[in-house]
């Protein structure tokens, strides 16, 4: 009885389905079509020496028609083949009320009309955006194109843009005045303005911009870009544009003056409550009127408010001041207005800088799916308090407590996925300025940060261990320049401790000494250095170089040896680690056109124990494979060099590590459907030893070994891009694994199957 009851539901689905597709143009009125979407642009160039179009103009054109017909989900770009809402339409009554009225309303779905998309008014639209482009000849003309239903059609537009309009000579104002030497200076350089280059009417609203800005930093508050007008002529010299610059009749004379700074105010608001105003003076014609009682240190006007009485007024000066105000965290509203000072001889402006404390205490909860560089992925909890003004000067007092269980992404290795759970807490000061000596260079238009920071986390591994480890840190992050940011960590402190071990674990480290020298009880006192360099050149090509040296142990053995300890040195009854190491990642950026990216990486690593130590901390050690590396292994499946883990050996990830890396990773990403984007890849790299270990042979380094031991692989990828989140997908193929599989060759994967490794990460790889 219930099979027949499931037969007979899907049977009517399936005729709702077809009925769906059908009499969807009944209410049609005569003459009209229903609009099914957009068939295409078809250019006409005149010859085929024309120069086309660029991308941009052509994207714009594209946009002006772009309609949305019925069933269409715009998210992402797609038209589903059941017009459910145009049936119901067509052939459902609407009664005024009751169910059935209920249901017309959320089904129902009005046609989509050519005469409401108004293809000749879109006609008239391209043609205009043409001569803003320097296509003064360009037409554009549509086509109705019917379907099997006559009532049905798309819509063809045609555009034959003809040449393009470059301007031929620039004339500038007449230099009689300080405003209009300025404005021929800076429009002197500009590159657009220059002959040759295409007539385009954005592009000469952005050199209008462009010169405004700069005006604006030089003491011309109030001057505006409508204050500029250009005058093009294309009958001169045919086929071509002669411009001249004109400053507009409507300009009022104040705009035309360059502006002091007066008295600077700075005013700063209780959250809530009774306020009584407390004034100070902070220096000549500079004071602070703070409402009482709060908590705000006067060492900040000096620190964020860029402005100087009596030196020109520049708008760049109040942008950031806005900025260091905003990134202290501490206010929940900020303005700043100036007002003329009517009895100044020269044009003064005075500065008023309003601004209103938030509530100090802020809690947060958050759950979410981590994803992190060793290809662990899973859900965490955290919750966070935070006081963020704790002495008054933007200071932040933070505790946060975590906790996430993960498991391990890629394919399946020896007996099963390698799961985990991690529980911690996490306290940090945060001071936004350098509690550092002055030889350490930094900005004055960027907020410096000097944070304190104490942790402990557990770490469980079932079937193999549980680690305890505990971190106290001291940290300077500091910008020096438009693309460069700087992170000294003079001191930090960890401790590892095992707290408990299982067999297999046992038996692993047995046959591998030196593996479990590195999982040892010890300290690692460590200082650490990283320079990261960010630039984006233009809206085609992107760098961002990383470096970064650390060491540990050097000092605490230098006291050591200064005081005659000879042999292995301690620390609390531990010993501590001694090693340096070093990193540099180079990750290149280029548009190739549209949304397609070109990314590659090259990254390498090199550490080094010695002195109280004989191998560098486990957790120290470099590994490759998984979500973010050589994406057709797992996890520290690979390495070091050509070694293999014996095939009886369960899950053993433990001793895949080195203390050489190299990684060189290449990416195609593409647009294929609204947020979905899709990726072509090419993955290689390994790990080694920098010195010799019997108990992984082929570890070590070598040069002449090199290029073989390098893992390869290829792959797939699809990302959900939704700006604040990336979720993606990566299918890794591998081409080459550096250890003996048995099979000759470079293509030496054992199968097909097992060269296969799927990736579930959060955000992209690099």
């Amino acid at each position: 009885m219930k099979t027949n009851k499931i037969i007979s539901s899907f049977m009517a689905l399936v005729a709702l389905l077809v009925a769906a597709s059908c009499s969807t143009t009944r209410r049609i009125p005569e003459g009209e079509h229903l609009y099914t979407g957009l068939k295409g642009i078809d250019y006409v160039y005149a010859t085929d020496t024309t120069k086309h179009i660029p991308d941009a103009v052509s994207g714009n054109i594209g946009d002006m028609v772009d309609v949305a017909p019925n069933n269409y989900w715009k998210l992402m770009k797609w038209r589903y083949p059941f017009p459910l809402g145009l049936w119901v339409y067509n052939n459902w009554s609407n009664p005024p009320k009751g169910l059935k009225h209920w249901l017309y309303e959320k089904l129902v779905e009005e046609p989509v009309l050519v005469s409401e998309v108004r293809p000749e008014v879109r006609v008239h639209m391209i043609e205009q955006a043409l001569k803003n482009n320097g296509y003064f000849r360009g037409k554009a003309t549509y086509e109705l194109i019917p379907g099997k239903n006559k009532k049905k059609a798309k819509i063809l537009y045609t555009v034959a843009p003809g040449h393009e309009f470059p301007i031929d000579t620039v004339e500038l104002l007449a230099d009689s005045t300080r405003l209009t030497h300025l404005i021929d200076s800076i429009a002197g350089k500009d590159p657009y303005l220059q002959a040759g280059m295409r007539y385009s009417v954005d592009s000469l609203s952005i050199v209008r911009n462009r010169i405004t800005n700069s005006l604006r930093n030089k003491g011309y508050y109030y001057f505006r870009p409508d204050y500029i007008q250009y005058l093009a002529d294309s009958i001169q010299n045919p086929g071509n544009v002669a411009l001249r610059l004109d400053i507009a009749n409507n300009m009022p004379k104040f705009a035309g003056d360059s502006y002091k700074t007066g008295k600077v105010t700075m005013v700063v608001n209780r959250y809530r409550g009774r306020q009584t105003p407390d004034t100070i003076a902070i220096a000549p014609n500079v004071e602070l009127v703070q409402m009482m009682p709060s908590r705000f240190r006067k060492k900040i006007v000096n620190e964020c408010l860029l402005f100087r009485p009596g030196r020109t007024l520049s708008v760049r000066s109040m942008d950031y001041t806005q900025t260091l105000l905003s990134r202290l965290g501490i206010f929940k509203a900020i303005s700043i207005d100036v007002n003329p000072d009517t009895t100044a001889v020269d044009p003064t402006l005075d500065v008023l800088v309003n601004c209103t404390l938030d509530a100090p205490w802020q809690s947060s909860i958050e759950a979410n799916v981590s994803s992190k560089s060793n290809s662990y992925l899973g859900p965490g909890l955290s919750f966070g308090l935070t006081n963020t003004n704790i002495f008054g000067g933007g200071e932040q007092l933070g505790v946060t407590l975590t906790g996430s269980y993960e498991w391990q992404t890629g394919r399946r290795a020896k007996g099963g996925l390698f799961n985990s759970y991690e529980l911690g807490i996490n306290a940090s000061l945060a001071f936004p300025r350098l509690l550092a000596p002055k030889f350490i260079p930094r900005s004055k238009w960027n907020l410096n940060w000097t944070r304190i920071q104490l942790s402990a986390d557990l770490l469980n591994r079932p079937k193999f261990f549980r680690m305890a480890q505990f971190n106290t840190s001291i940290n300077y992050d500091w910008r020096y320049g438009r693309y460069v940011s700087q992170t000294l960590t003079p001191f930090k402190l960890t401790y590892t401790k095992l707290i408990n071990t299982t067999a297999d674990f046992d038996s692993i480290m047995a046959a591998n000494p030196a593996v479990a020298l590195s999982f040892q009880n010890q300290f690692i006192p460590q200082l650490m250095y990283s320079y990261t360099y960010d630039r984006a050149f233009d809206r085609d090509n992107a760098i961002t170089w990383n470096f970064s040296v650390q060491e540990a142990g050097n000092l605490f053995w230098a006291i050591y040896q200064a005081c005659g300890k000879k042999g292995e040195k301690k620390l609390f009854g531990t010993p501590f680690s001694q090693f340096v190491k070093g990193q540099c990642q180079l990750v290149y950026n280029r548009r190739l056109r549209g949304d397609h990216f070109l990314v590659s990486r090259v990254a390498v690593g090199a550490e080094h124990a010695y002195g109280n130590s004989a191998e560098v901390p486990y957790a120290e050690q470099f590994y490759v494979g998984g979500a973010n590396s050589v994406r057709a292994f797992t996890v520290r499946s690979i390495g070091p060099g050509s070694y293999r883990a014996p095939a009886n050996t369960p899950d053993d990830y433990f001793d895949q590590t080195g203390t050489f890396k190299f990684e060189a990773n290449i990416e195609y990403r593409f647009p294929i459907m609204g947020p979905l984007h899709g990726a072509v890849f090419f993955d290689s790299g390994n790990v080694w030893l920098l010195k010799e270990d019997p108990s992984r042979p082929g570890g070590k380094l070598k040069a002449k070994s090199f290029l073989k031991d390098l893992a390869t692989g290829t792959g797939v990828g699809l990302r959900f891009d939704i700006s604040m989140l990336v979720i993606r997908a990566d299918l890794g193929i591998g081409i080459h694994a550096p250890y003996d599989t048995g099979k000759k060759g470079y293509y030496n994967m054992e199968s097909f199957g097992k060269s296969l490794a799927f990736h579930l990460a959060i955000g992209y790889p690099f």
